[in-house]
């Protein structure tokens, strides 16, 4: 969704030109989010010593037509240097009102630019708003529902009982007035050098940067250790933050940055300082000093958050040799997976241990159910799992999708364990959900790639998954380390079961060798090029499997289709005759999973109706199986593991597959149309 960036230095002197760069840099780094339109606003000239304006420059398309449209403004000096000042910046993915520059953010409260905002989320009530304020005699000039925040900012502005209002209590009072969700950057002239941010259900984070070292002095702001801390066995994973003591958030005069972003992505290259804002904080920066403050908190309710150190780095989010983001991530997920299972399976004694589960699992052996929640390609590894979880645990495994299960109010209780998959960990109908299932009294458990989240906040206990950053709208290494992290938590949950060791076993000695068997499968990445060179012409694509492969068939059609713009369907090879058998021909490209697995024989009989029909199915198939080959127009032979394990290796062809064709079909493959990384709105 929308990308926020925004940057305040203050007494630390940047020429124009530098804070411009900053903006476009951090606005570069969001990217992956989605994005159709972007904007900046900025200190614009002063003639004398009391003249505060603003200056706001927008553009539709991409990050580098705004950085260009920058340099046409005649009347900023670029060289101009700025001991204090703070600049916002945004990437606008529209949700009301069609892509443009009047569309775009920052949104003003008036031709005067008392008063500049940027947003991401979606407010409910803005046509109320909006109503009631040009009532109020109030223009509006864009179709968004985020123009009403600015303006009625205004309106509160011109309408307060003294001079003495402090821009934070003008934020809270505009605030209680807004229904949805939002995370917000304001910035007014009233109120120069000084910084505002606040969000209700959309992520925001702020990276700090000071020429001093940090102390622990007189503390207002400190981190609760939170239930994913998995202890020292996980001290080198990937995004984990340090368990640092509180520590002094920097002010009184010295010289310090601040860097406002919705993802670290756009703060690590700055500093790896960073502290989450919750649901309705509001972050204030005033002569330099950050303080947080919470919407309606009364003396003895102060928020206590932490600076966290991030463990990402710089080289993690930039491309190396690959021609693309998602290409990277695919060939990384040999190391993905390694850093998935570090520190959790011990392999000489046949042990896992989640340790941000471990203070729960006797509550969790003593559910009655399990409801695994997620949506698209996090949905899809509920699914990939589902049959191992039932296997493992003898417990009833529900896999739903988040926006269904909120809208059956699905009967939830207390014995239920719910686990919300995410790998942003900000997924808004994941989110409802875990609220709506806390509200019932189930435990609730959280699957993400993303520390200080908001799903990894709220939910009782949880598991990262550690995967590592990852950039490309399309997710690859995300779903395979999540279908990792769910296969160790049946193993963990099955350690005390004497029948089950033999399968156990099976399974560990599997995930032991899997990093090697995915360079395998990666190693086949230029015969899968040839294939998509036959393809990608075609204009529709059929994914085919049964068993443990289904979940890979829903996956692969979501792939090609997310970055092909193909119509792609994965279809349960049990259902071919009820239906699908209809669409094939000889010209339907068809794709097909058959494996030696349970369901190996009646995959086959499947295969028999393809070709009967003149179909010429592409086949991912086991190494030497020659009776499978030759009734296959194309085999991808990959190597044999066990079988709940075999959709790792078999969905990784798939990825390959619409990167492929995407490229030939001419596509941004990191930046899909009409798709966001973070979805923040249901």
């Amino acid at each position: 969704m929308c990308g926020i960036f925004a940057y305040l230095n203050y007494q630390v002197t940047r020429t124009r030109k530098e804070i411009y760069e900053t903006l476009v840099k951090g606005l570069l780094r969001l990217e992956y989010r989605g994005y159709d339109s972007a904007g900046i606003a900025v200190d614009g000239p002063k003639k004398t010593s009391n003249d505060n304006t603003i200056c706001i420059i927008k553009t539709k398309g991409k990050v580098k037509a705004l950085d260009e449209e920058l340099y046409k403004k005649d009347s900023l000096d670029l060289e101009e240097k700025l001991g204090t000042h703070f600049g916002i910046a945004h990437t606008r993915w529209a949700t009301h009102g069609e892509p443009s520059p009047v569309n775009s953010h920052p949104h003003r409260s008036d031709k005067g630019n008392e008063f500049v905002v940027i947003h991401n989320g979606i407010i409910t009530n803005y046509k109320e708003l909006r109503a009631y304020l040009i009532n109020k005699g109030y223009e509006f000039e864009s179709e968004t529902d985020t123009e009403v925040i600015p303006k009625l900012t205004k309106y509160v502005y011109d309408n307060r009982e003294n001079d003495g209002i402090t821009f934070s209590t003008l934020v809270e009072r505009v605030i209680l007035q807004l229904e949805g969700a939002f995370a917000l950057v304001f910035k007014s002239w009233h109120f120069p050098g000084e910084a505002v941010s606040t969000r209700r259900g959309s992520p925001l984070l702020i990276g700090v940067r000071s020429e001093q070292e940090l102390t622990t002095d007189n503390i207002p702001i400190q981190y609760n250790s939170v239930h994913y801390n998995e202890g020292v066995q996980e001290k080198n994973s990937h995004n984990r933050p340090d368990s640092s003591s509180p520590i002094d958030c920097v002010g009184d005069g010295r010289p310090v940055e601040y860097y406002f972003a919705s993802d670290a992505s756009a703060i690590i290259e700055h500093t790896n300082k960073v502290l989450y804002l919750e649901d309705n904080d509001i972050a204030v920066v005033k002569a330099g000093k950050l303080s947080i403050l919470r919407v309606k908190h009364q003396v003895g309710e102060d928020p206590v958050r932490a600076i966290m150190t991030l463990q990402m780095e710089l080289q993690q989010i930039m491309k190396g040799n690959f021609d693309a983001f998602m290409q990277k991530e695919i060939f990384e997920q040999p190391e993905s997976v390694v850093n998935t299972m570090r520190g959790r399976i011990c392999f000489d004694s046949n042990t896992v241990i989640l340790g941000g589960l471990k203070d729960h699992l006797k509550e969790i052996k003593r559910c009655r159910r399990l409801i695994v929640i997620g949506c698209g390609t996090s949905f899809h590894a509920a699914v990939a799992t589902r049959q191992v979880l039932e296997e493992l645990t003898e417990l009833s495994v529900m896999v739903e999708l988040a926006s269904d299960f909120l809208d059956r109010n699905t009967p939830v209780f207390r014995d239920d364990v719910c686990f919300f998959i995410s790998q942003s960990g900000e997924t808004a109908d994941t989110l409802m959900a875990l609220r709506y299932c806390k509200g019932q009294g189930a435990l609730t458990v959280g699957v993400t790639n993303t520390v200080g989240s908001s799903i990894c906040r709220e939910t009782d206990c949880g598991v990262h998954v550690n995967a590592g950053p990852e950039i490309g709208v399309a997710s690859t290494k995300a779903y395979t380390s999540q279908f990792v992290a769910l296969i160790m938590f049946a193993l963990m949950m099955s350690e005390d079961r004497l029948s089950r060791q033999q399968r156990r076993r099976e399974i560990i000695e599997g995930l032991r060798v899997l990093p090697e068997l995915i360079k395998k499968v990666l190693a086949l990445d230029k015969k899968i090029k040839a294939i998509a060179d036959e393809l990608y012409e075609q204009k529709s694509l059929l994914v085919m499997g049964r068993g443990f492969h289904y979940a890979t068939c829903l996956e692969g059609a979501l792939k090609i289709k997310e970055i092909t713009y193909m119509h792609s369907e994965g279809i349960l090879a049990g259902e071919l005759k009820h239906g699908p058998l209809a669409l094939i021909d000889k010209d339907m490209p068809v794709i097909m999973i058959i494996m030696r697995d349970a369901c190996y024989t009646k995959c086959q009989n499947a295969l028999q109706q393809v070709t009967a029909r003149s179909g010429r199915p592409i086949i991912l198939c086991c190494q030497d199986d020659p009776e499978i080959s030759q009734m296959a127009y194309h085999t991808i032979e990959l190597p044999h593991t066990v079988d709940c394990l075999q959709g790792i290796l078999s969905v990784i062809p798939l990825q390959l597959l619409s990167f492929h064709l995407a490229v030939l079909r001419g596509y941004d493959v990191d930046f899909p149309r009409n798709l966001a990384k973070s979805v923040t709105v249901e």
